[in-house]
């Protein structure tokens, strides 16, 4: 008798033991069913994601490439899936790809022309660039007028000693055709194709570099381009600046544009990257890469 309870009390513990085991289980698999953001934490508490993608081709200008470049590595940053190009080829090129359609943007460092605007252009100013005149750091000349640099342009002066520097030969070193600078500073200066170069090279940088070598060079140069191994004379006692660029004292300065084609309509990365160098929270950039933001 004894023994048949025992059977019977161990199989009713196998039964309670197997009743609470199921009970446990069915816990963790309710806990796994249930849908993200369910729990404390609402789904949408995480950043969204960009979902931008593509790429967006940009060219142009040599001067803007600390600018762009800034732009691109910010703007990339926060949209991982566009990838956005830079070819430095000059200003002239860069307006001829945005024309062409070979480029999503043109990059210009010059106001489009009236021909340029008329045949179905468009300029969008992100920034704005003095043009500093240099000269080596041997140069004794502190100051010059728009009229002295007229001169010593076209080779009207042809002596250093005659605005007050040393006994030397004046030797211009400025930028090929075509170059948004160029036609920045002939245009300004009102010396359109009367310039009589001693060297035309291809890069901002390449100008910088050969008025450093020659003590009697001058030349011009984008003001956030230029460093200490030059030296930029003020004109008409107004040096090449932030504050002045912005305020209009100094007079040798041009925009910096993105030129895109009229009824061409530009990708959504495209207009995105444009939108976001055009904005507010992109005049830190262009401080930061010596160029001057756009008043507002």
């Amino acid at each position: 008798m004894k023994k048949i309870f025992a059977i019977v009390l161990a199989g009713i513990m196998m039964l309670s033991l197997a009743a609470c085991g199921g009970t446990g289980s069915s816990t963790p698999a309710a806990a796994s069913s249930e849908p993200a953001g369910a729990s404390g934490t609402p789904a949408s508490s995480a950043p969204a994601a960009s979902t931008l993608s593509g790429k967006v081709t940009t060219g142009g200008s040599t001067s803007v490439e600390k600018v762009v470049g800034a732009f691109i590595e910010a703007f990339m940053a926060e949209n991982s899936g566009v990838d956005v190009t830079y070819d430095p080829t000059g200003s002239g090129a860069g307006i001829t790809g945005a024309a062409e359609g070979t480029l999503d943007i043109g990059l210009s460092s010059r106001a489009l022309k009236d021909d340029e605007a008329a045949g179905g252009l468009t300029a969008t100013t992100f920034a704005l660039d003095g043009i500093a005149i240099i000269v080596n750091s041997e140069n004794t000349v502190e100051d010059l007028t728009l009229e002295q640099i007229k001169g010593l342009a076209t080779g009207e002066i042809t002596n250093w000693s005659e605005v007050g520097g040393p006994d030397m030969p004046v030797v211009l070193v400025g930028r090929e055709a075509g170059s948004g600078t160029r036609d920045g500073f002939e245009s300004i200066v009102d010396v359109k194709d009367a310039c009589k170069y001693d060297q035309e090279l291809t890069s901002t940088g390449a100008v910088i570099a050969g008025v450093a070598a020659n003590p009697n060079a001058f030349g011009y140069a984008s003001l956030s381009a230029v460093d200490d191994t030059v030296k930029a004379v003020t004109v008409e006692g107004v040096a090449a600046s932030e504050a002045t660029v912005q305020d209009g004292t100094y007079k040798i300065q041009r925009p910096f544009v993105f030129v895109t084609k009229d009824g061409a309509e530009l990708s959504e990365a495209a207009q995105a990257f444009i939108d976001f160098a055009t904005s507010d929270a992109a005049s830190e950039l262009i401080v930061n890469a010596g160029a001057v933001p756009v008043a507002k």
